[in-house]
């Protein structure tokens, strides 16, 4: 009896001594929930001296980790295993988020500086009331070129991208939510579109622009433009905003009939372990100094309206990249499609990409 008595407290001492290993391990590489802050954000979507500033005001360890899609983003999030207390998707991802009951409700009473939004971006159909997302970042989907090779009267609408003076001179980002919905738009249709007979129209109209397609790409976009491979390409404003300052011969555009207009809103998932410290992070976030500098840094636009008179004038005044109302009532926000036509989006863009072939 005595020799079962100490095998079993030598195992019960042995799994203290294991908890205690695993705790001061946490501790020591910054993995302990409460002095912890993990956030799951798009690459190069924070100025890291922003990240330090919030280390140390605050007393947490920021662990940060980056997706490069929203599906990615949704995916990891749901099948659990990292505990993230902030992550930062894009609208019509934040309203599946929502359907899949995966965010936790925001306590607007724990929030200080929700007043330095700009009203334009609150209470946006994709969440009303801004009851699971704060404003991070806003943008456009536009057509940037370069003026060495075309001048900018050829480049003002979605179907100039069809010009025949244009034959592998075009680059399109690798989105099919994006190259679907430039075609809608030229068509005069949604970009939301559930019609059917719309999204062939789209898909037969693309397979004609095959031939003025140089590529099909993502990030490296940026650089293909700053080292003027190609003449013209269809990218976000932000990026945009990034080979503007590379290239003086680079210009963008956002088509008058119509373009998606995107928000990316910090929200906290279910599965935060930190919730104290993801409020901290949104509240630092909403200071005007820190959104200001955070929209220097990245190039995208702020929907801080105290942070943007801090901007320099030649950023805030800039309607490329901060448009008018004008502009903005043309512009539509991406809607959760649902699986079914999602599915369709994805298998038509995809067709239109093997049609290249």
């Amino acid at each position: 009896m005595r020799k079962l008595q100490s095998l079993f407290f030598g195992i019960i001492g042995i799994i203290v001594i294991l908890f205690l290993g695993v705790h001061q391990l946490e501790r020591s590489s910054g993995m302990s929930g409460a002095d912890t802050l993990t956030i799951y954000n798009w690459g190069d979507y924070i100025d890291p001296s922003l990240l330090k500033k919030f280390e140390k005001e605050s007393g947490y360890k920021v662990n940060y980790e980056t997706f490069d899609s929203n599906e990615a983003m949704f995916t990891k999030i749901q099948q659990g295993g990292t505990a993230y207390d902030i992550t930062i998707p894009s609208e019509y991802m934040i309203q599946k988020m929502m359907k899949e009951d995966m965010l936790l409700p925001i306590d607007h009473s724990k929030l200080t500086g929700l007043n330095n939004i700009d009203e334009r971006f609150l209470d946006l159909d994709f969440d009303p009331d801004n009851q699971f997302s704060i404003p991070y970042f806003w943008g456009t989907l536009g057509i940037i070129y370069n003026d060495k090779f075309v001048n900018e009267d050829q480049i003002k609408h979605w179907d100039d991208l069809w010009n025949v003076d244009l034959k592998d001179n075009v680059m399109l980002i690798d989105g099919a939510r994006e190259v679907m919905g430039l075609s809608l738009n030229s068509l005069g249709y949604s970009l939301n579109s559930k019609n059917n007979q719309e999204l062939r129209e789209a898909t037969d109209k693309l397979n004609k622009l095959t031939t003025n397609v140089k590529a099909i790409v993502a990030d490296e976009i940026k650089m293909y433009m700053i080292n003027e491979e190609s003449a013209v390409a269809v990218t976000f404003s932000g990026e945009a905003a990034e080979m503007l300052d590379n290239n003086e011969h680079l210009h963008y555009v956002i088509p008058t009939e119509g373009s998606n207009l995107w928000f990316d809103n910090i929200v906290i998932p279910k599965t935060a372990k930190n919730i104290k410290g993801s409020y901290d992070f949104i509240n630092f976030m909403l200071k005007p100094e820190n959104a200001a500098q955070n929209a220097e840094y990245i190039g995208y636009s702020t929907p801080n309206k105290a942070a943007k008179k801090l901007l320099p004038k030649e950023i805030s005044s800039d309607e490329q990249f901060y448009p008018n109302d004008e502009v903005i009532k043309h512009l539509e926000v991406y809607e959760d499609l649902g699986a079914k036509y999602l599915g369709i989006y994805n298998d038509l863009f995809l067709e239109f990409k093997m049609y290249r072939k």
